[in-house]
């Protein structure tokens, strides 16, 4: 995302809805991102390899808490109707 918000050629909004995540968060990554891109661009074999590690931890989460939250939203559903109301 901030690879993207950096690129320019998409506005944060689009981005924000694209990945559901607020505006400010996406111009926050792509700040940090132009503060530290000589060192996030410029490490070393190891530093990448513990980072995809990193990464694919951080996929294997997002997917557990997405499926939980689908879980709760059926909970939901079953219980109060599909509109999540009484």
């Amino acid at each position: 995302m901030a690879l993207a918000a950096l690129k320019g050629d998409r506005t944060l909004a689009d981005l924000a809805e694209q990945f559901d995540v607020h505006p400010n968060q996406i111009q926050e990554w792509r700040n940090k991102l132009q503060e530290n891109a000589d060192s996030i661009f410029g490490r070393g074999q190891q530093q990448q390899k513990e980072s995809a590690i990193q990464m694919k931890e951080l996929h294997a989460k997002i997917g557990q808490l997405t499926m939980e939250r689908d879980f709760l939203e059926q909970g939901l559903e079953r219980i109060h109707g599909p509109s999540g109301k009484k």
